[in-house]
């Protein structure tokens, strides 16, 4: 290994790394807000929201991110839509992780006793209001380790915005490589702050899941 094209790679592909970060963090922000919202619809009572909601997770559950990419960058300009790289990656990031994320809301809302909403009920408060003080609160608690997974595996995706020219960790090992002609490594390299970030993040992940787990207990 030469030590000194890591050396000289290292500041590159760490500037590259917060690229990485942040594309992952702003998306699962917006995921979070889309996939609460939809899991919503899909157990309203209306039924053309269950209809929409149920469309837009088969969709994007049942194709490849890739395709999703390719589709939003490449695809939405036919229809005057443009968006530049990076907004069409997160936009991508963010519809394909919201749909993961509907499906861990939903079954951690239907986790909740039923009888919590019925005793909620009877004591006089609306559905709106059982659901936001009573069963909301226990079922974010439910969905903690599929959101910190869905998180980390998010993180992994962002590799695919390469193609579309964003320059995160992974496009940044391909312009190096091209200079460098040393792919074993840079891809090494790249692969060791990739699994630094993760284990970074699923270290922090963990300890939040077991302290709201206490918290419950």
């Amino acid at each position: 290994m030469n030590f000194t094209i890591v050396i000289d790679s290292l500041p590159p592909l760490m500037n590259a790394a917060l690229m990485t970060i942040a594309l992952a963090v702003i998306s699962i922000i917006f995921a979070l807000i889309i996939g609460f919202f939809t899991a919503l619809a899909k157990i309203s009572k209306i039924k053309i929201l269950k209809i929409i909601a149920t469309i837009y997770v088969s969709m994007f559950r049942g194709t490849p991110l890739l395709v999703q990419i390719f589709v939003i960058y490449y695809g939405l300009p036919q229809i005057n839509i443009e968006l530049d790289p990076i907004p069409s990656g997160i936009l991508a990031l963010t519809l394909n992780a919201g749909s993961y994320l509907s499906e861990s809301f939903r079954a951690s809302i239907l986790a909740v006793d039923k009888g919590q909403m019925e005793a909620a009920v009877s004591m006089g408060m609306s559905y709106g209001q059982a659901m936001r003080r009573i069963i909301l609160p226990q079922s974010i608690r439910i969905a903690i380790p599929t959101l910190s997974n869905t998180y980390i595996i998010l993180i992994k995706d962002t590799s695919l915005v390469s193609v579309i020219t964003v320059t995160e960790l992974l496009q940044m090992s391909t312009l190096i490589i091209a200079k460098t002609f040393e792919p074993l490594t840079i891809y090494l390299l790249a692969a060791a702050i990739y699994w630094i970030i993760i284990t970074f993040f699923t270290v922090l992940l963990d300890r939040f899941e077991k302290r709201t787990s206490r918290h419950v207990s």
